[in-house]
């Protein structure tokens, strides 16, 4: 155990503290973020590793769909309209199904933020994650946070401009590759991309990689947290979702004030003294340049990287862990009360510890069971509907659907023995990809027949057709009724389609139109 004072000290200042706030248009004041290590920073490792795996992976998975579709695990195909995810195909008219995920996205975001607060923008968002990534980069070439405060401060040397150029060199090639990853969503992905490096590709395919790495490059490397403070709409919205029984990343000032550099003296002196040795490690490896310890505010993305820096000073001079944490309002207001003496007096760091010197019972802890509360059923309800909807009709969609249309002019036409016929535009669409042999049969309309234009076979109630997979056949069919049947009224029948070997049918009702000469 170590006492305060052998605790290293940071030079480190909030660029935008509870005592100086900034002006909106304040010109940009450099973060050099030191690295943090603890629970929290492995697990945004393991974000990091698992989302980029997903992104820069992906689009070279294969899927076997057989020898008619794309075997692209992953493919949005705009050149033939289908969006392609493993065993599953999306047609354009399908589209709700992707707006069903959207749904799914932001009733899950609501649900997370209201849960744990801003755990999406501290782990999961693709700023956050690029971030981190360039960071890595930057400390591997400079160095630490001192390291790089000295050099950026420092005059341009050969070191500096060699140091800078592989820095911003690595930077671009990861941008490059993000760009290059994307478009690769689009097209088969090996083919892509010996069309890329060889100068075959779209103009569109160089142009998208040109935009997505320049953003990348800008919002990743330069603008970084001005990203998630300026021009992200999350912070701002964010309070919504949140209640006093949402998690959020606080320092319990009702344990660490008064703070102070030198406990033992103030001990000695006979005033309160809190946990708080004012090291400012919290400050130092903050990606955004807070200080946790001015409160609630818009920059935090509560990424917890000031949790595992409090916690290791808290473990060198042996108080408990926890001192900034992931905490609730309802928690932290017990806690506050119970240091005030409901807030009588200042804060007392003795009036949340025992004669044993620590924490007593009275300490409001976090549970896990706090997190289950009705608003917390009520969005993971919602999001439990709307995802039982789509999967069961994902499951229960038909892959084989028919469409008519009448023909508008003329609607009818009485050929030479007075029989009636009716011209239809009939479109058969086989949503699998695997040529199908469609039985197209009429029900109803009595002594009718049908033909269709271009088809060698004569004139019936049935007819079979050749659908090739993924397609979609267009027919012009002639209903013929003679004119003994003919009663004079307009008539409805039905078009069936049906695939023998798999059992699947569609139909549609339509109209036969009758001359009223006939009536």
């Amino acid at each position: 155990m170590l006492n305060q004072t052998e605790v290293e000290r940071l030079e480190a200042e909030a660029v935008n503290s509870a005592k100086v706030r900034q002006p909106l248009y304040a010109p940009r004041r450099k973060i050099f973020p030191k690295r943090a290590s603890g629970s929290f920073r492995r697990f945004k490792w393991l974000v990091m590793l698992v989302t980029l795996g997903i992104y820069y992976l992906t689009p070279w998975l294969r899927w076997d769909r057989g020898p008619y579709a794309p075997d692209q695990a992953v493919l949005v195909d705009l050149a033939h309209r289908r969006f392609y995810f493993f065993f599953i195909e999306i047609w354009p008219q399908e589209f709700f199904f992707v707006a069903g995920l959207l749904v799914m996205a932001g009733v899950g975001l609501f649900l997370i933020t209201s849960t744990v607060g801003r755990a999406w923008c501290g782990y999961s968002c693709p700023q956050t994650v690029w971030v981190d990534l360039f960071l890595v980069v930057e400390r591997a070439i400079e160095g630490d946070r001192n390291a790089r405060i000295k050099l950026d401060a420092g005059p341009w040397t050969a070191r500096k401009l060699v140091l800078r150029s592989a820095k911003h060199a690595i930077w671009l090639l990861i941008a490059v590759a993000t760009g290059g990853a994307w478009i690769f969503y689009f097209a088969d992905a090996p083919t892509l991309f010996l069309d890329v490096v060889s100068g075959k590709a779209a103009a569109v395919a160089y142009i998208t990689v040109a935009v997505l790495t320049a953003t990348t490059y800008t919002f990743g490397g330069l603008m970084r947290e001005q990203v998630c403070t300026y021009m992200c709409p999350w912070p701002r919205i964010q309070a919504a979702m949140l209640d006093e029984h949402s998690l959020t990343v606080t320092y319990n000032d009702w344990r660490g004030e008064p703070r102070s550099r030198h406990a033992k003296k103030a001990a000695a002196e006979g005033r309160p003294v809190g946990d708080c040795v004012d090291c400012n490690a919290c400050v130092a490896v903050c990606p955004m340049g807070i200080d946790i310890r001015d409160g609630q505010q818009l920059e935090c993305i509560t990424c917890a990287l000031c949790i595992d820096a409090c916690d290791a000073v808290m473990d060198k001079i042996g108080k408990e862990r926890g001192l900034i944490s992931y905490a609730t309002l309802s928690d932290y207001n017990a806690n506050m009360a119970l240091a005030t003496a409901g807030g009588t007096t200042a804060i007392d760091p003795g009036r949340v510890r025992g004669t044993d010197g620590k924490l007593t019972d009275k300490v409001a802890q976090f549970h896990i069971r706090k997190l289950f509360r009705p608003r917390t059923f009520i969005y993971m309800g919602g999001w439990t509907l709307v995802g039982v909807a789509l999967l069961y009709a994902l499951l229960g969609r038909d892959r084989l659907e028919i469409n008519v249309l009448h023909d508008r002019n003329p609607q009818f036409v009485t050929l030479s023995d007075g029989s009636i016929r009716n011209g239809y535009t009939v479109k058969l669409l086989n949503m699998i990809p695997e040529p199908r042999t469609i039985i197209l049969t009429m029900q109803g309309l009595p002594g009718a027949n049908m033909s269709v234009i271009g088809s060698d076979q004569p004139e019936d109630r049935s007819i079979a057709v050749l659908v090739e997979p993924d397609r979609l056949r267009t027919l012009k069919v002639f209903v013929r009724q003679p004119k003994e049947f003919v009663d004079g009224t307009d008539a409805s029948f039905k078009f069936i389609v049906e695939d023998k070997s798999s059992f699947e049918r569609d139909d549609y009702v339509a109209t036969f139109k009758a001359p009223e000469i006939s009536r």
